[in-house]
């Protein structure tokens, strides 16, 4: 069986760790805020719903991990959700 480009990426992809998976939360979360890229639509748009239902499930990540996560992981999780926060809280508002 030959490869071609369409099942072989140009580029090395990330290992699959609980880190890459919180961060791929976090860009989902970034896109739904409307502050980055929706990599489907290629445009930019708000679904405020979306982005909070996002940022809770990182929540609930967080909570159901307590105890079992290493420093690195707990402190990238804790950030992400605080500055996600912050970022809904303002779009939220308008601003």
């Amino acid at each position: 069986m030959t490869e071609n480009k369409q099942t072989r990426p140009d580029f090395a992809m990330p290992a699959i760790n609980f880190s890459t998976f919180i961060l791929s939360l976090n860009s989902a979360a970034l896109a739904h805020l409307g502050l980055e890229t929706d990599p489907t639509t290629g445009t930019r748009s708000a679904n405020l719903p979306l982005a909070k239902q996002t940022i809770d499930l990182l929540s609930m990540m967080e909570e159901k991990t307590k105890g079992n996560l290493t420093d690195d992981e707990k402190r990238l999780i804790t950030n992400l959700i605080y500055e996600l926060r912050l970022l809904y809280v303002k779009q939220a508002k308008g601003n």
